[in-house]
């Protein structure tokens, strides 16, 4: 039951460090790449590249990497912004494994405690010469039943955390792709502006 605790404990402190950092780091995607094209078109991009280093987060700083060279050819900045989404996944997925870890260990756990509870019973029931009363015989059982059924009242919240803070870190890696591709789009199309008021 201890084990049981300590990863009960162990998956809630995982659960909303990473629950506190996502929401931390996300930010609404289209309203930020419609500011950043209207600067991008009157040839603000300092002011643009000044936007993505304030604001915090992984889609900042994809748009941050591309925005710090928008003389590159659309190969290069497509480049460059798949590498700095790439940078950003291990920030985004830290921890995750650990959440993931203990919704299928823990119920382990919880099924030894119950076999050796068992065990304990059946020892106990020889070190009576062999004979118990069913109510002794039932005591001991509920007692090794308890730790399978605290393994899955650990392992359940924390399989449907880690379902959910997957579902977030997909998003906001979606998130990355969009903003990745669209900034290109923008730099090019100012490169091609440019070009055609020279």
């Amino acid at each position: 039951m201890g084990i049981i605790l300590l990863c009960s404990v162990v998956a809630l402190g995982v659960f909303f460090e990473r629950l506190l950092y996502l929401h931390r780091v996300s930010i609404r995607v289209g309203e930020f790449l419609d500011g950043l094209h209207l600067l991008i078109q009157r040839n603000h991009l300092a002011e643009a590249l000044q936007e993505c280093v304030t604001i915090s987060g992984p889609v900042a700083r994809v748009l941050q990497a591309a925005l710090q060279r928008p003389e590159a050819s659309r190969i290069e900045l497509k480049e460059i912004t798949t590498d700095a989404g790439l940078l950003e996944l291990p920030k985004l997925e830290r921890n995750l494994s650990i959440l993931s870890m203990l919704a299928y260990v823990t119920p382990l756990v919880g099924l030894l405690g119950t076999v050796l509870g068992l065990l304990d019973a059946f020892l106990a029931i020889i070190a009576h010469g062999g004979y118990a009363t069913t109510a002794e015989i039932a005591k001991g059982v509920f007692e090794s039943l308890i730790t399978t059924a605290a393994g899955l009242a650990v392992a359940i919240p924390a399989f449907l955390a880690y379902s959910y803070l997957s579902s977030r870190v997909n998003d906001l890696i979606h998130d990355m792709e969009r903003a990745g591709i669209e900034i290109v789009q923008l730099l090019i199309d100012h490169q091609t502006a440019l070009r055609k008021s020279e």
